[in-house]
């Protein structure tokens, strides 16, 4: 009898999970779209991955063209717009050409994707790693967690972006380089957070009563302690993001990161940082595309951070 019960009680567990957590993915994104402030994040990364998909068709020139002997063009002090007057005749470049004779549009339009592509590779390998190494750590404890957490606590002891800076100036600069030195100095955040979910889950009933019915440690860590560290996981995610385009950008400004002729925006800035009073054009849409990119992952970052609050709920 007790055989038979077993079963279906455990399966209406699983379908009371399995509904409780559409509700609460429901309800979070219920409340995500509620603040406008997220949905000004949201609509803004929407717009930045719809250029980055769509960079080569609505570029109107090739981002490392140089113009000299294609058109007549010159060193300008504003950009060319026939719509504002500029003379039909002239060729149009709507943010001016920099400083190598390029379109800066086009420049910044493929600028976007490389951005992106920073943003969020650089945080998937952080929170892979860090994800590792926090789980690992919060449930064995022990040498292994002491071992682990001084590391972490090593490199949280350096400024993030002066400890990015002397991990590429070893490797070398380039861009590779740089996304590994960005991943590497984020993993301690990502592996605190972990741990610390770890640490308040492991010791659960439902954990308890899995470990008593002989579930291994693959299960008891990756299927039922984990999945609770999702949530400050994806906010720490989002924010982070921010943060990696911001730190990649500021490489790239020192030469450390993206090399000529790559356009990226961090690179365009500080090839034209000269320019900032004979051509202020040339720095101001890199630099306003830079923080326009941050603030929206930053609004996102905050309007999940209070949606996926349960004392708000």
């Amino acid at each position: 009898m007790t055989n038979q019960i077993t079963p279906t009680v455990a399966k209406l567990d699983a379908e009371a999970i399995s509904l409780e957590s559409v509700s609460l993915w429901s309800i979070t994104w219920k409340r995500l779209f509620k603040r406008k402030s997220s949905l000004v994040g949201i609509g803004i990364i929407l717009a930045l991955i719809v250029i980055a998909l769509t960079a080569q068709w609505i570029a109107p020139y090739d981002p490392l063209q140089v113009l000299i002997g294609i058109e007549d063009v010159k060193m300008r002090e504003a950009p060319c717009i026939h719509l504002f007057g500029c003379p039909q005749e002239q060729p149009q470049h709507i943010m001016g050409i920099d400083g190598n004779v390029r379109d800066q549009f086009s420049r910044l339009l493929f600028g976007t994707r490389l951005s992106l592509i920073v943003g969020f590779s650089t945080v998937t390998f952080a929170i892979i790693i860090g994800t590792v190494l926090g789980a690992l750590g919060g449930y064995f404890g022990g040498w292994i967690d002491n071992t682990i957490m001084r590391v972490m606590d090593v490199l949280l002891a350096f400024p993030s972006l002066l400890l990015a800076i002397a991990i590429v100036t070893v490797l070398g600069p380039g861009l590779i380089n740089a996304l590994l030195a960005i991943g590497i100095v984020s993993i301690p955040a990502y592996a605190r957070v972990v741990r610390a979910s770890v640490l308040s889950v492991r010791e659960m009933d439902y954990v308890s009563v899995t470990r008593a019915l002989g579930g291994g440690t693959f299960q008891i860590l990756f299927i039922r302690i984990m999945p609770n560290a999702l949530t400050p996981l994806i906010v720490q995610g989002t924010l982070g993001i921010a943060t990696a385009i911001l730190d990649a950008a500021a490489l790239s400004f020192l030469g450390l990161g993206a090399q000529p002729p790559t356009p990226e925006w961090g690179a365009m800035l500080g090839s034209e940082r000269n320019q900032v009073f004979t051509a202020p054009h040339l720095v101001f849409f890199p630099g306003f595309a830079i923080m326009l990119t941050v603030l929206a992952f930053n609004l996102l970052g905050d309007g999940l951070r209070d949606a996926l609050d349960p004392r708000l709920r």
